[in-house]
């Protein structure tokens, strides 16, 4: 069986920067799917299923967010990411 794989690149609004609060929110919107899904900000990548992990990732507002899924819903898993981000407030 091949795993589908995907990509997407999400930039943080300008007033967010991905705290506890709006990293709380883009990790349990990334627990909905059964895809490994990653993340990588400032030359680092992190499991995006992991708090501490996108907290360490020290993105700031206007931060540019490579995300990178890999299963069956990886595409579903990265428009739900991408729109999650996009609402994100503080």
């Amino acid at each position: 069986m091949v795993l589908a794989s995907s990509e997407a690149v999400v930039r943080l609004p300008d007033d967010v920067d991905l705290h506890a609060r709006p990293a709380a929110q883009f990790v349990r919107t990334a627990m909905r799917f059964g895809a490994t899904v990653q993340v990588f900000a400032n030359d680092r990548w992190a499991d995006a299923k992991s708090l501490l992990a996108v907290m360490a990732l020290g993105a700031r507002r206007g931060t540019e967010l490579r995300l990178s899924a890999e299963g069956q819903d990886a595409d579903v898993a990265l428009d739900a990411l991408a729109t999650c981000v996009a609402d994100l407030v503080e």
